[in-house]
């Protein structure tokens, strides 16, 4: 039997079995984690914990409605069981019957029929168990070039540095033309990744020039088998000096040759799909429900205030 259970009401050591021993097991599921990112998140739940499939709301005109947190890219159904679809559309089914308004992502092991509600998100993922020099070889030639442009200008790469480092680069220099993300994000953020520090989930890498200024910098997860590129920042000196590329080739180079996936955590936009894929890293495709049947007089305002507050 599936039931919705409030944050209160959630068993966090059983919550956590279940995410640990379930095949598609993401850091963004663990209690910790959705405890840091939405701290009243509740859940709908099968039998003794069988599966499990957070739920983050928030109400908008008088309208409760499930969204994804922030820094979560990939939620959804978790479980030992076998992860059918007639698995994953019970619990959807119960999601509607539950709430009018949905949009939230699934993960990749979250198959589903096709239905006008669902659609299809991108993420890139790169297998690091070859060596270094065979990963390097499938570099597209503008990547390499990048990377040859660093080399030349001397950057150095430091390693566990402080979240706000890279936060505030982001917030100086792509924060200012896009808004993507509000103070309380940044908060967030910052909270989230101290916390994740703490249990050793967490990486900080700075490509720093030859001032010992920051070019470059980025957040990395660290789960079993697969390290998330959560969060990454560069300055305006970074796009000429390949700052990036050549943080995320040392990461490579770290990690070479073990059993660990580079997930890079997305995109839909064309540049940084370009730009993950010169790494040679494989496209993934992970499910989004964008379900809506609230009525039309109160679908259209609801529409229109999201519309305005972008």
């Amino acid at each position: 039997m599936i039931k919705y259970l409030g944050n209160e009401e959630i068993n966090s050591k059983k919550w956590d079995a279940c995410i640990e021993d379930s095949v598609n097991k993401r850091i963004y599921a663990c209690s910790w984690y959705l405890d840091m990112v939405a701290p009243e998140w509740g859940a709908l739940v099968m039998d003794d914990y069988q599966a499990v499939f957070p739920i983050v709301t928030r109400k908008k005109l008088g309208v409760s409605y499930i969204y994804q947190p922030p820094f979560t890219q990939q939620l959804g159904l978790f479980t030992p069981l076998l992860l059918t679809k007639e698995l994953v559309q019970s619990f959807i089914q119960k999601l509607i019957e539950l709430h009018p308004l949905i949009q939230m992502n699934l993960n990749i092991h979250n198959k589903i029929s096709e239905l006008d509600y669902i659609t299809i998100n991108v993420n890139h993922e790169l297998d690091m168990i070859e060596p270094h020099v065979d990963l390097k070889r499938k570099y597209s030639k503008n990547l390499k070039r990048n990377i040859k442009k660093a080399q030349k200008a001397e950057l150095t790469i430091f390693k566990n540095l402080k979240p706000e480092i890279i936060i505030d680069l982001f917030k100086n220099n792509k924060g200012k033309e896009i808004k993507t993300y509000n103070e309380e994000d940044y908060s967030t953020l910052r909270r989230l990744i101290y916390k994740a520090i703490k249990k050793g989930r967490a990486e900080i890498w700075g490509a720093f020039n030859s001032k010992n200024q920051m070019c470059a910098g980025a957040i990395f997860l660290k789960e079993e088998r697969r390290r998330i590129f959560l969060f990454s920042a560069t300055n305006s000196e970074a796009k000429t000096n390949g700052a990036m590329p050549y943080l995320i080739d040392s990461y490579i180079e770290t990690y070479a040759e073990s059993k660990i996936i580079l997930d890079f955590e997305g995109s839909n936009d064309s540049n940084l799909a370009r730009f993950y894929k010169s790494f040679g890293s494989n496209v993934i495709h992970y499910p989004i429900i964008n379900y809506n049947s609230l009525p039309w007089y109160i679908s259209i305002p609801w529409k229109l205030k999201k519309w305005m507050n972008k």
